[in-house]
């Protein structure tokens, strides 16, 4: 069995070294640069006045000649942080075309006091979601820089199914959190004390190599360097704590069910702490990236510690029903995944055509990372004398995560962030994906690998 697992690993290893020197090094998108200058400029990392100047320099630009254009794109706003940024015009407003090209939008002095009659009323509404644009441009050399400067023409009209989309995914994941608590009881937190070894190795497994393991992988496959907001949604999905796929995987697995329910309750309430921990370890070196710890940890708080509390609570008081409800709960959790992942990739399709960013090496990596975290589950398990039925369970753990959260998570700090193409969003949503894939296979090679006696009482009625 050691010669199997060994040979897998080095397998793997060795296919993605051969596809390493394969990486496309693409140039800035348009508007890419302009956006990490701005970004740089609002953290006080470069020209601290810059903001100011683009706003003055708008504001001066005769519209009377510029040409008119239609098109569906985001609006983004870049502050400054820190010292100035109350000051009047510590802001700029951008309009991003979805294939990356960047307009830095003119906008009045008092754009607070615009009536509902002025194309700017109430702009900020249309923040983060996609919206159709009617606007003038025009394109001013500052600074020896080229700008694409506008003007609304008329008031920004948001697209109703991506706000429902929004709106859906912080819904579903709240509600799948709610139904996670459902299922949890006191004897699931309680089996850390009669299964002590197989809960901490678990934990060890999930919150120290994954993380370790995503972080060397990135930089073997350059995306380090490359492509920043790739690798940290590496580290992202791999800080994220288990859920319902892991305990679904468990038990068409054939592996110890209770533990593996234990082990994602635990790593749900440890992530608390881990998540916003491994990101500013991991991502503290990177100059582009700046991690929202706050945001982080109120992410988690509201859509995770909260709800599975009120689903536990639930369960507490009214126990029949809780139990007759959780099979919804459960498939609704696999529902909101797919349609999370499904509609989120069908509203980014636009970004896949840089394959040099999202290429072979992009997939490799993340099918990579989660098979092989399951295989070294199985081998650090083995060493530690866990028996085969509860280390399918933490194999399963260690690979699979909750990567609803993690896209969920993705969409609400990537402005913050900087994140200018939703990179996070996109690691974490194809990992959503991959990891379904790599549980079918390492729930086949659990047969040949980890053979057991199938157990009585392995199966979801038992779960709660």
């Amino acid at each position: 069995m050691k010669k199997i697992e060994s040979c897998l690993i080095m397998s793997i290893l060795f296919l993605l070294l051969v596809a390493a020197p394969f990486v496309q090094i693409a140039s800035a998108a348009p508007g890419e640069a302009t956006y990490e200058r701005l970004t740089n400029a609002a953290n006080g990392k470069t020209d601290s006045v810059l903001l100011e100047n683009l706003n003055l320099e708008a504001r001066k630009i005769e519209w009377g000649n510029a040409s008119e254009s239609e098109f569906v794109g985001n609006l983004r706003i870049v502050k400054k942080t820190g010292e100035g940024s109350s000051q009047a015009g510590s802001s700029v407003y951008l309009v991003r075309k979805l294939t990356g090209e960047l307009l830095i939008l003119s906008v009045p002095e008092n754009i607070g006091q615009m009536d509902s009659t002025s194309p700017y009323f109430n702009l900020d509404s249309a923040f983060e979601s996609k919206t159709k644009f009617k606007l003038k441009t025009m394109e001013v050399v500052m600074a020896g820089e080229t700008y694409t400067f506008a003007q609304l023409v008329e008031k920004p009209e948001q697209l109703l199914l991506d706000r429902l989309f929004k709106i859906c995914i912080i819904l579903m994941l709240f509600f799948v959190m709610v139904g996670m608590g459902m299922t949890l009881t006191t004897a699931d937190f309680a089996l850390v004390f009669s299964k002590p070894r197989g809960i901490i190795i678990g934990q060890i497994l999930v919150f120290g190599l994954m993380p370790l393991l995503a972080m060397l992988l990135g930089r073997i496959t350059g995306f380090y360097d490359q492509y920043p907001f790739i690798f940290v949604g590496l580290i992202l999905i791999t800080a994220t704590p288990g859920g319902v796929t892991s305990n679904l995987m468990t038990y068409y697995g054939k592996g110890d069910l209770a533990l593996s329910i234990s082990m994602t309750s635990f790593s749900t309430v440890l992530s608390l702490v881990f998540t916003p921990l491994l990101l500013s370890f991991y991502c503290a070196n990177m100059p582009e990236v700046t991690i929202p710890v706050k945001v982080v940890v109120q992410t988690i708080i509201i859509l995770v510690i909260i709800p599975l509390m009120v689903g536990m609570l639930f369960r507490w008081k009214w126990p029949a029903a809780a139990e007759k409800a959780t099979p919804f709960f459960s498939a609704l959790g696999i529902i909101a995944l797919l349609v999370l992942i499904i509609a989120g990739i069908l509203s980014n399709l636009t970004i896949f055509v840089d394959t040099a960013r999202y290429g072979i090496v992009f997939y490799a990596t993340i099918f990579v990372l989660t098979m092989l975290g399951m295989l070294l589950g199985i081998v650090f398990s083995k060493l530690f004398g866990i028996d085969n039925y509860q280390t399918r369970a933490i194999s399963i753990e260690t690979g699979l995560r909750n990567s609803a959260l993690a896209m969920t998570m993705a969409l609400l700090i990537q402005d913050s962030m900087g994140d200018f193409f939703s990179s996070m969003f996109v690691t974490a949503g194809i990992f959503g994906l991959v990891m379904y894939l790599a549980g079918v296979i390492s729930i086949f090679l659990y047969k040949y690998i980890l053979p057991v006696d199938i157990k009585a009482d392995n199966s979801l009625g038992q779960e709660s």
